[in-house]
């Protein structure tokens, strides 16, 4: 005998504030879920040689939440490839995305199970799904093409519905007030039709596993968090904004009550997030601070946003002039010229396309569809092949690799000397702290192979840095010197904690899980629809399964 089960994905979406609004009295139907059934946190980690490390990426967990998989068993660490003979990158979804042939979601049960899954972040069609399979409808830059099985599906559902108002369209930033007034309104719109979406398909047949992907909740926390009020631009902007971010999740919060009230009465109802969302801390650091200290670690110069670290930090960058975040940190390439250099943040940016100090313009980058080009450690770009050890453009970790000779097209770090230069780079990263407090900025640094030339499902990396909770514009280093202030980006960052609640026949209410992971929940899910669970899943189930089956049954 089988139960449906019904399964809402909110992407991002952080326990710790989610917690807070409950017991507040918002959210209440994610509040009444929680108290019907069971509720506990996840907390994420990877292995690199072995060692246990805090993962919070977003694709990389959504991976790793269908397929039940490590990384180092799927290949998939991150959403780009670094190609060392040509110093390339790729961000191609059907090269660098996970085979979802080889590991196939956890849903691709084939043909005893009728399965609906719209806009399952980071998840790819699989041959083996009874159903119908909506990718990138919407969603927070989902990792995935806009595609269904059947092929006439998604049309069909834009013509009656409507395309998607936040579909690669939310990289909106703090300081724009156009943007701020624009996206409350177009995540409403978009859970809206969302809810509208799976009410409708809940009507056309009994589906055995259901799920929906809410990555509105994305996008109000990387967008909004700035609202909250333990960023550091709250002070700035966020009072007079008013409690946006919560909005977006009340919208949220009430679409899932529609849905729910469409479920058959039997069936489990299971919500989580692989992964949280806090004041962002990782962005400045990864992208833009790390490959800066490279730069200065090879070339012992300075290349962006060079201070003095006997002075007092100066103030927080509370109204950035340029329309892009990119364009703020570009204007931030050091000028020699000191008329230029002062005149240099109010350019036009076709007077801005000139490599500065070795340094390739992203506005250059932009026009030949670069990937990436936004993000400064593409930049650095052009000279990784000068560079003994350089900073690859990453989300969330800081990610160093070593040049190494007969590994890069033009190494230079012989492999004999590649455990110094890792250990002499470790050594300058512990060093680097936060320019405001004081503050150690680094929480743990792994190294991800033990030789150069290790094989298997590896991450492009050597070295992988996980920060510390400290948010900070600037960054002092007793070697290389001052990095900042430079504006903050993206106001939400990624976290590694994510959460799991269900309900239904045989679980508990009010009752408790034992801290999991996102690879758990594969496992899980199976478990409460009766499936078999593949020997090569590498989570467990979060739930005791045969009891909660047994008692389905009765």
């Amino acid at each position: 005998m089988k139960t449906p089960v019904v399964a809402i994905g909110l992407d991002a979406a952080d326990p710790v504030v989610l917690e807070e609004w409950m017991s507040q009295g918002h959210l209440k139907n994610l509040s009444r879920v929680r108290e019907q059934g069971a509720y506990g946190r996840l907390e994420n980690i990877v292995n690199y040689c072995g060692v246990p490390t805090p993962a919070a990426s977003t694709e990389r967990l959504w991976a790793m939440t269908w397929t039940g998989c490590m990384p180092d068993k799927t290949g998939f660490w991150g959403t780009s490839k670094f190609y060392p003979e040509s110093y390339g990158i790729d961000r191609d979804i059907l090269k660098v995305g996970c085979d979802f042939e080889q590991n196939p979601p956890f849903y691709a049960l084939g043909e005893d199970y009728r399965v609906f899954v719209l806009d399952p972040p980071t998840s790819g069609l699989s041959s083996q799904v009874n159903g119908l399979q909506v990718l990138a409808w919407g969603g927070h830059y989902p990792f995935t093409p806009s595609v269904s099985v059947p092929a006439e599906v998604l049309p069909e559902m834009i013509r009656e519905y409507g395309e998607n108002p936040v579909l690669y369209k939310d990289d909106g930033i703090w300081w724009d007030k156009a943007y701020e007034k624009w996206v409350p309104g177009a995540i409403r719109e978009s859970v809206e039709k969302r809810a509208q979406v799976c009410r409708d398909y809940l009507k056309k047949e009994d589906w055995d596993f259901f799920f929906v992907g809410f990555g509105e909740a994305h996008t109000a926390g990387h967008d909004l968090w700035y609202t909250h009020y333990d960023h550091p631009v709250y002070e700035f902007h966020g009072k007079p904004a008013g409690p946006l971010m919560l909005e977006a999740f009340e919208n949220i919060d009430r679409a899932i009550g529609e849905i729910l009230d469409a479920v058959p009465e039997n069936a489990y109802i299971t919500l989580f997030s692989p992964h949280g969302m806090g004041a962002n801390y990782t962005d400045l650091l990864s992208m833009a601070v790390l490959p800066e200290m490279m730069y200065r670690f090879n070339f012992g110069k300075a290349a962006i946003a060079p201070g003095n670290p006997s002075e007092e930090p100066g103030p927080i960058i509370s109204h950035p002039f340029r329309k892009s975040w990119m364009g703020e940190m570009w204007a931030r390439n050091y000028e020699q010229n000191p008329l230029k250099r002062a005149l240099r943040p109010y350019l036009p940016s076709k007077l801005l396309r000139d490599r500065l100090n070795g340094l390739e313009s992203p506005y250059v980058l932009m026009e030949q569809n670069a990937p990436l080009f936004w993000m400064p450690a593409m930049w650095y770009r052009p000279l990784w092949s000068q560079m003994r050890a350089f900073a690859l453009p990453y989300f969330a970790d800081g990610h160093v690799r070593i040049n190494v000779q007969g590994r890069e097209g033009s190494g230079i770090v012989p492999p004999s000397e590649y455990d110094a230069v890792c250990e002499e780079v470790i050594e300058k990263l512990w060093k680097l702290k936060d320019a405001r407090t004081g503050k150690s900025i680094v929480r743990q640094i792994s190294r991800t192979r033990r030789t150069p030339f290790d094989e298997g499902n590896l991450s492009d990396a050597d070295i992988v840095v996980v920060w510390e909770e400290v948010i900070t514009d600037v960054v002092d280093s007793p070697d290389f010197g001052r990095i900042g202030p430079i504006p903050h980006f993206r106001a939400g960052g990624h976290r590694s904690r994510g959460f799991f609640m269900a309900k239904g026949p045989g679980i508990a209410p009010n009752s408790s899980i034992e801290r999991g992971q996102a690879l758990d929940i594969a496992p899980t899910i199976l478990g409460l629809l009766g499936a078999p669970i593949p020997d090569r899943l590498d989570g467990t189930p979060l739930l005791e399964v045969s009891s909660v089956r047994s008692a389905a049954i009765r």
